[in-house]
């Protein structure tokens, strides 16, 4: 047989195993066609064959984590309002808790109907408008929680640390985030940074990580020269890479930032600092992170802290240390939102908190040693409670257990904070003791 031949039939072959090949991974896609046709032509009540395709899409890619979803063309609008820091809603950032099947709230935004309404970090979410969440997906609960701005949404929540559920109707309103606050407001409405108990100290609040926290940051650091900075990254849900690595190359001249991993551990991309930090190396620098802290707060606060850059204070993380991508398709009409790899700290470790890990295991992001401060849910709430009250301005409510001048020391009687406080001020003392 010429040569000739045989390579032509080869490539046959070859071109054959691959459609063979080809066809027996994707031989489940007939059959789920041939399921719409059954549901469309048999099912009780009259379907289309968009929501059978939608239906198909969610469950394909929720089925994967809490984090992958699809985002038909309805939705993708709105997500896009989320990264540009303004949307509709009520002003809440949740999480599926997979442990007990509900929504849990990880972070009421600043001065949103949510928080006006008394919506903590932590709060379980029981039912939206009457529907029982257990068991209902990220996107269905996002989609009802949403609506149109002057709209009433009805949630029942549960406390932590409390027995019996309370139901809260919050009218819904178009929400812009700020993402940078400061320690109160002074009586034009801006913020003031300098912490109230000691004005040698710089407190900066990151809520979130949005398109313009990296700016709002610089714009506070800029021209400011604080001699000890607190960076409370508590109840701080996360939010876009970007703004996370902007952040640590402010306060960081130069190292890694952090590592993208893909499957089997294949690195595939690093995040180096860019040399231009607003802050200088020795003046002492501490975070602030609790078990709401998650994603970009974590990419962070691992970064100072295996940078040996900052003192990591508070509880340890939540354990979320993976990396959506958003991919468009219907010719960008609508999306994938895809779990694609995980993020990994400086040192080598995982930030994420995989599906089977205990507590001993190596996941987000723990305090220093020395520096890990439990709040009982009652200490956390009150917390939260008197700093949204210093937030809108009001004075708090005296304690009478305690001296008056030992309540206007430590207005907000915050144990993590007033640690943060006395390493700052000690470190210092060594730098400066006339100071």
């Amino acid at each position: 047989m010429p040569v000739r031949n045989m390579v032509a039939l080869f490539l046959a072959a070859v071109l054959s195993l691959m459609c063979y090949t080809r066809a027996d991974r994707n031989r489940y896609a007939t059959t789920v066609s041939e399921a719409m046709d059954l549901i469309a032509f048999n099912y009780l009540e009259d379907v289309g064959y968009r929501d059978l395709y939608e239906n198909a899409m969610r469950g394909m890619t929720e089925g994967l984590d809490p984090y992958s979803s699809y985002i038909s063309p309805a939705d993708y609008q709105r997500f896009q309002e989320d990264i540009d820091q303004e949307f509709g809603g009520i002003g809440i950032l949740v999480e599926f808790n997979r442990e007990t099947g509900r929504l849990v709230v990880m972070s009421p935004l600043f001065d949103t109907p949510a928080a006006r309404a008394g919506v903590r970090a932590g709060d379980v979410i029981l039912s939206i408008d009457g529907r029982d969440t257990f068991g209902m997906s990220f996107r269905e609960a996002v989609e009802m929680i949403r609506g149109k701005p002057g709209e009433v949404v009805q949630l029942s929540i549960l406390h932590i640390g409390e027995q019996t559920p309370i139901d809260v109707d919050i009218q819904r309103a178009i929400i812009p985030i700020e993402s940078v606050l400061g320690d109160g407001r002074r009586a034009d409405g801006s913020w003031d940074f300098q912490l109230a108990g000691d004005p040698r100290i710089t407190y900066i609040r990151l809520i979130n990580f949005g398109e313009n926290s990296v700016t709002e940051l610089a714009q506070v650091l800029q021209g400011r020269k604080p001699k000890a900075l607190i960076l409370d990254l508590r109840d701080n849900a996360g939010g876009l890479l970007d703004a996370a690595v902007g952040t640590c190359s402010a306060f960081l001249n130069e190292g890694t930032i952090v590592t993208i991993r893909g499957r089997d551990g294949e690195v595939h991309r690093t995040f180096e600092a860019n040399g231009a930090a607003l802050l200088d190396d020795e003046i002492p620098l501490t975070v602030l992170v609790n078990h709401f802290s998650a994603s970009a707060s974590e990419i962070v606060a691992a970064c100072l802290q295996d940078h040996e850059r900052a003192k990591v204070i508070g509880q340890r993380t939540w354990g979320k240390g993976t990396v959506q991508n958003v991919i468009p398709i219907e010719s960008g009409r609508a999306a994938m939102k895809l779990t694609t790899a995980s993020y990994w700290r400086p040192s080598g470790k995982n930030i994420h908190r995989l599906k089977d890990a205990t507590d001993e295991d190596e996941w987000g992001v723990r305090p220093d040693p020395d520096f890990e401060i439990l709040l009982t849910d009652e200490q956390a709430n009150d917390v939260r409670q008197r700093r949204r009250q210093k937030d809108t301005g009001a004075k708090p409510k005296p304690d009478p257990d305690k001296p008056p001048h030992e309540a206007a020391a430590d207005p907000l009687d915050d144990p993590q904070l007033r640690r943060a406080i006395e390493y700052l001020q000690q470190q210092l003392n060594e730098i400066d003791p006339k100071a």
